[in-house]
């Protein structure tokens, strides 16, 4: 299995496209897996991975180095949002049935959302 963590983005498929979860790997063209669950998709995209690095060591192709986010420019982490008082409100209603702080919970739920996790 490769050690390598490569960025990925991860979203539900339609029922048209046949459901699931498709993840795909921008930093290796064509580099793509699915599954039923989101987890599944991530096992499955490991595999992808491997195959897809194993295709290119046969071709002589070179591998690509895993991208890494810009921390260049003005970026210090905070952010300042509005949110209309219903969803504050859920949103803190949310963050107390989980017993995580509100700022935690917005942050899981960014990082969900923009497929962030750790792929090794």
């Amino acid at each position: 299995m490769t050690i390598i963590a490569y960025p990925f983005s991860i979203r539900p498929l339609t029922a048209e496209e046949g459901g699931g979860y498709l993840i795909e790997f921008p930093d290796l063209p064509g580099c793509m897996s699915d599954g039923e669950t989101p987890e599944e998709a991530i096992a499955n995209g490991k595999d992808a991975v491997d195959e897809w690095i194993d295709a290119c060591e046969k071709l002589g192709r070179p591998i690509p180095t895993p991208s890494v986010p810009s921390t260049e420019g003005n970026y210090n982490g905070k952010v300042l949002q509005r949110f209309p008082k219903t969803m504050h409100a859920r949103l803190v209603a949310r963050a107390k049935q989980e017993g995580v702080s509100l700022n935690q919970l917005i942050l899981s739920l960014v990082a969900e959302g923009m497929g962030q996790r750790t792929l090794l």
